[in-house]
């Protein structure tokens, strides 16, 4: 098997309205932003598309507008992970039947499942759906790890499932998932401030926050990391890593979400839980991205 997944994605917000309701001009403007500016793909209701606060009607609205619009000019890879194996499997099969090109499922949450639990979770949605499945390593937001021998047999029983988004935070377990998996299996690094490092390490590009704001530069600092061009992936990503760290400042997607109201491309609306920064942390945020040249302040 060939490649599928490999390069930059972006983590698409969901824009609201004043009302409250999912700002669908301004999800297009989003989208086409970022097909012009040559993303390799885009990811809709995931973390930073604050897909727990969408209803499951929504959900479904946002994954088949995303892939209307992109209309095959990027691949579209659907954020359909939930803690509930059978909903999963739901959310997934919809987003096979409107055009999805792959799923994202996210490690199920809150019940905090086995290493058993995890494989027969992702085995059972592969047995239910065609398309190519990522899977979606974040401890610190769902409480539990996959561990690599987990991963390898989840793989091995399920040859669908194409590759893994990491978050784990865990450098040397993402160094050894690249090491035993496929040739052909993508590992896509989940956070900004560790994609050179993983890049760097073997692995294959990045589901992106970032990106949302700058997908040039991410692209840049990607290809030139896969190309082997180490110093201007290094160059690139001094560049970005302000940026990265800054947006840690509160939780994902609050920061960039608000660089992207001030950048024009939306509302600065969250449904809570979320809400906006404190009036510190913005000050510090809006001051970065004032520095790194992103807006006028």
């Amino acid at each position: 098997m060939t490649q599928l997944f490999r390069g930059t994605y972006t983590a698409l917000i969901t824009p609201f309205k004043r009302d409250q309701s999912v700002d669908w001009d301004a999800l297009e403007r989003v989208v086409e932003f970022q097909i012009e500016k040559g993303i390799s793909g885009l990811v809709p209701c995931g973390t930073t598309g604050e897909s727990p606060t969408l209803s499951h009607t929504e959900h479904n609205q946002v994954i088949e507008r995303v892939v209307r619009i992109v209309s095959g000019r990027c691949q579209v890879i659907a954020g359909t992970g939930s803690n509930c194996t059978d909903e999963t499997i739901g959310m997934s099969r919809f987003a096979e039947e409107v055009g999805a090109d792959a799923c994202m499922l996210v490690n199920p949450y809150y019940n905090r499942p086995t290493q058993e639990g995890l494989f027969r979770h992702f085995t059972s949605v592969a047995d239910q759906i065609a398309i190519p499945l990522i899977v979606y390593n974040i401890l610190g937001r769902t409480a539990v790890n996959l561990e690599t021998k987990t991963l390898l047999r989840v793989i091995e029983r399920s040859p669908n499932v194409r590759g893994i988004k990491e978050a784990s935070g865990n450098i040397e377990q993402i160094k050894e998932v690249i090491e035993r998996t496929p040739e052909d299996f993508a590992v896509l690094s989940g956070d900004d401030g560790i994609t050179l490092a993983l890049l760097q390490s073997g692995g294959d590009g990045v589901i992106s926050v970032t990106s949302n704001l700058l997908p040039s530069k991410m692209v840049a600092m990607v290809d030139a990391a896969l190309s082997q061009d180490r110093s201007e992936a290094e160059r690139l990503n001094a560049f970005l890593d302000p940026i990265f760290r800054g947006s840690a400042l509160e939780t994902n997607p609050i920061p960039i979400k608000t660089a992207m109201a001030q950048a024009g491309f939306c509302d600065e609306v969250f449904r809570l839980p979320l809400c906006e920064m404190s009036p510190a942390n913005r000050d510090k945020w809006l001051e970065v991205l004032a520095q790194c040249g992103v807006i006028d302040l």
